[in-house]
Formats: C-alpha cells, sequence, structure tokens
C-alpha cells in the first residue's frame, strides 16, 4: 500500500500582486521519482521552494507525513527533507568530505558532537556517489557532474527521506545528465526516497521519473506516468508547441520531438 509523505491541497502563492501557484493539490508518495516539468515561468522552483519549506504558501495547506508542515521545528524538518537550489553557495576552499559533512548539521548542531555514526553515514554517502577518489579534492575544482554528486552525497548524508532538487541537470553535459538521474531513481528505489526534481527536459523526466508533474501558468495541467504524458495532445497543452512522439527501440519509454 502506497505511503503518502508530503501532500498539498489548494495551495496558491502570490508575489508583489501576481499569482505564481494556483490551486495546486498533490500527492508525494515513498519510493517514487517525480519530476516537475513546465515552460519558464510555469512555477515549478516555487512549488519546490514551498515543498522545501523556504517560502510558505499565500493560502493552503501542506502536510509532511500527516502534520501540518508549517509546525515542523526546522531541524526535525531538515532531517525529513533535504534541498538543492538550483544554484547551490559557493564552496571556496571546502572538500568534498567537509561539504558532505553539512549534510549531519540538522542531527547535532553547530556545537554537536561529531560521532563515529554521523562519520560512516558520511563515508557511505560519498561511496555511494563513486566520490571515493575526491574525498579530499576542493568541491570548486570539479566538474560540473561531480559537484552536482558531492551535493546529493551531502543530501544522502543528512539522511533525509526525500530529497528536492532545482535543475541538478542544467548545466551538466549528455553523459553527466544521465548519471546523476540515473543515480536519483537508483536511490529512491533501493532507500524508498520522495526524490522530486524540476527539469527542463521532458525526454530525462520519461527516462527516469515514476511520475511526471506538468505545470502550466502556475496550475497543474497533467499528472500521471511518463506513458500518460508524453502524449502529443498533452505536451502541446504543456510546452504551446506542437509534439511527436516515438517509442524509443531498445526501452520503449516514449521519445518527444519538436515537429
Amino acid at each position: 500500500m502506497a505511503t503518502t509523505f508530503l501532500s498539498m491541497s489548494q495551495v496558491h502563492y502570490e508575489a508583489e500582486k501576481k499569482q505564481i501557484l494556483s490551486g495546486i493539490d498533490l500527492s508525494l508518495e515513498k519510493g517514487r521519482v517525480y519530476g516537475l516539468v513546465g515552460q519558464n515561468g510555469s512555477g515549478k522552483s516555487t512549488l519546490l521552494k514551498i515543498m522545501a519549506r523556504q517560502i510558505s504558501p499565500t493560502s493552503g495547506d501542506v502536510h509532511l507525513l500527516g502534520e501540518t508542515a508549517a509546525n515542523w521545528k526546522a531541524r526535525a524538518f531538515a532531517r525529513e527533507v533535504a534541498y538543492m537550489p538550483q544554484f547551490t553557495p559557493a564552496t571556496d576552499g571546502m572538500t568534498v568530505r567537509e561539504l558532505v559533512a553539512l549534510g549531519r548539521f540538522p542531527w547535532h548542531g553547530t556545537l554537536g558532537r561529531f560521532t563515529k555514526s554521523d562519520q560512516q553515514l558520511v563515508d557511505d554517502a560519498i561511496e555511494r556517489t563513486d566520490l571515493e577518489r575526491f574525498r579530499d579534492s576542493l568541491v570548486a575544482n570539479m566538474s560540473g557532474g561531480e559537484r552536482q554528486r558531492a551535493w546529493i552525497a551531502m543530501m544522502l548524508a543528512q539522511n533525509a527521506s526525500c530529497l528536492l532538487l532545482d535543475e541538478p541537470t542544467s548545466a551538466l553535459d549528455l553523459l553527466h545528465q544521465d548519471g546523476v538521474l540515473a543515480l536519483l531513481r537508483e536511490l529512491s528505489h533501493e532507500r524508498g526516497l520522495t526524490i522530486v526534481v524540476v527539469l527542463h527536459d521532458i525526454n530525462l523526466a520519461a527516462r527516469y521519473c515514476d511520475e511526471i508533474v506538468a505545470l502550466n501558468n502556475g496550475r497543474i495541467s497533467a499528472q500521471g506516468r511518463p506513458g500518460e504524458i508524453v502524449q502529443s495532445d498533452v505536451l502541446k497543452s504543456v510546452f504551446g508547441v506542437e509534439m511527436g512522439v516515438f517509442p524509443h527501440p531498445v526501452s520503449h519509454a516514449p521519445i518527444s520531438y519538436i515537429l
């Protein structure tokens, strides 16, 4: 039986008298990867920030594990939800090991003792993201794909049940896009994590996500399995352009293209 991790009911968000999100109803289950897609300005990043409690909705209800999200204390919330913004903070002078260790902050605070258990979680996260050889390397000197894996390792060390990532593949080449999204899917299915990722590429979403949530003008215009969303009529309603669809010759996953 599916377990709901996070839910939203009639969520609205307004900024500077402009409606950004309207009437969002959404339920996210444990152990699934959700892709947020839509045109620029459709509200994807805003929706993710509300999930991450970076901003509060103007109105509506958000629940985490059945409890009002706003009622969670900050550290308790961070133990459940890890968030990676589109533009990650500077890491000047910081090694991979130091960055990943920051993921343990919600569990012991600034002055708390870093235990053997914390170190084990850090080591496991570095190993799971295939960064052992970069353990003592400066994050700033790494390639884009390696840096993204380091941030994901930090989220894993946080030991959260939910990972929220805003366009983690936007600055990566095709090889590293594939590597990052394949890793996220594996982690979700292995550990029962709820993962929400904002993506521009509908074909990447179709390949790696269990479910796609499409936004248009601040509303959810379509939601379902990749095969249900990657249809010519649905894609036109989401992206506003004529698109064709054909099955991948090997995986049979739907692939779209602009006509």
